[in-house]
């Protein structure tokens, strides 16, 4: 690839900071007006909008809300997908900014707002200026917040019809540096699976313990016991979590209840860990709700797989990140993070590759102190520009017209 100083990288950054207003105006637009999943009906209008003005060939219904943007040129055979996730979260907005949120309960405290005008920019510059041959799928999803938006794509033939030799996506992550890209091959994000556990007992009068089958003893000692399924039943070189979550049982203190419910988060970075988890937590719970003479009845739902780079393609991913901005500027192997990620199920069916983009650290302008999924998170608008010429470059690199 060539040097980041050449008049091409130069020229592509830019057109790129010259155009950043306008998206960072449409990102605070689209934080304003937040919408949860399967609701991001004003946001994928927006979307929708833009890109039919650029001329891409618009889909919409995929997901329900979710938009998929097309365009060709040149005669190459190749195709690449990029993926920007577009939902909100059920939280009230602490952040006092101009253009907070005005739907009350709901605001964009993951920065997906930012996702989405970071392709948008990149999508206007790769139909006026992008030199490429072959075809680039847009993919705006809409969900992605624990409702599987993508796997809802998939479902409604999201790759059968939009065929992608790879597909992309990229994360804001504070923390580190903004414009800081971080890479990462194989196992990048957990797995999320989701149980609730309800054990059955007999009620009875608190003074009379001897005649009832006490569920808040026997969901105590699980609490306890699945603890010991990660320190003793999981190599210690690999990465599990059982959160015990919430634990609801009785309401008064002299009555002992009938039933107590405990609600489990499960995690993992390796699929066969993820498996056994599972077997562990039901044959444990069974075990020991039988020793406390209770029932224990197991809702398991799995949920987002394990987010999984492949190394082809994060290899590629991460030469463009050091031809855009430097090596100074790209960590090539971050660290995995126990969060979870719907763009999982894309990998499963794709080859591709995940990214994370520096928020900021806190330092220099201030920002990036706040993580995500906090009332007073706010997306940094200086990712705008990098983020967008990122995903330009990305594009004319893999669908080059000559061998570069």
């Amino acid at each position: 690839m060539n040097a980041p100083s050449d008049a091409f990288l130069h020229d592509k950054l830019h057109a790129l900071h010259a155009q950043a207003d306008e998206f960072i105006a449409v990102r605070r637009d689209i934080h304003k007006h937040p919408e949860m999943g399967y609701k991001e009906y004003r946001t994928s209008d927006l979307v929708a909008e833009q890109l039919t003005a650029w001329g891409y060939e618009v889909t919409r219904g995929l997901g329900g809300t979710g938009v998929v943007g097309q365009i060709k040129k040149g005669t190459g055979s190749k195709s690449i997908g990029i993926r920007a996730d577009m939902d909100a979260l059920p939280i009230d907005e602490a952040t006092g900014l101009p253009y907070a949120s005005c739907n009350v309960g709901i605001m964009h405290a993951c920065g997906h707002d930012g996702h989405t005008a970071m392709l948008l920019a990149a999508a206007k510059h790769i139909a006026q200026k992008g030199v490429f041959s072959g075809t680039v799928n847009l993919i705006f999803q809409p969900a992605e917040e624990g409702l599987g938006g993508a796997k809802k794509m998939m479902e409604d033939g999201l790759f059968t019809q939009f065929p992608c030799d790879a597909v992309f996506g990229m994360h804001n992550m504070p923390g580190h540096p903004q414009g800081q890209l971080v890479f990462r091959d194989g196992s990048a994000m957990a797995s999320s699976d989701n149980v609730t556990i309800t054990i059955e007992g007999t009620g009875g009068h608190g003074a009379v313990p001897h005649r009832a089958a006490d569920p808040v003893v026997a969901g105590s000692a699980i609490v306890m016991g699945l603890q010991s399924i990660v320190a003793r039943n999981i190599d210690p070189q690999e990465m599990a979590i059982i959160t015990v979550g919430a634990f609801n049982a009785g309401v008064a203190n002299n009555v002992i209840p009938q039933h107590a419910t405990l609600k489990l988060s499960v995690r993992s970075l390796n699929r066969e860990v993820r498996i056994l988890l599972e077997q562990r937590i039901t044959e444990l719970v069974h075990a020991q709700a039988q020793s406390y003479g209770v029932k224990a009845h197991i809702d398991y739902k799995r949920g987002y797989p394990v987010l999984v780079n492949h190394l082809k393609e994060t290899d590629f991913a991460r030469d463009v990140g050091e031809e855009l901005v430097g090596a100074d500027k790209v960590t090539r192997q971050g660290r995995a993070l126990t969060g979870s990620e719907d763009f999982a199920f894309m990998l499963e069916e794709v080859p591709g590759s995940y990214l994370l983009i520096g928020n900021g650290d806190g330092t220099g302008d201030g920002h990036g102190v706040c993580m995500v999924h906090n009332p007073g998170y706010d997306f940094n608008d200086h990712n705008v520009a990098i983020g967008s010429a990122y995903w330009s470059l990305l594009v004319e690199r893999f669908l080059a017209e000559r061998e570069l």
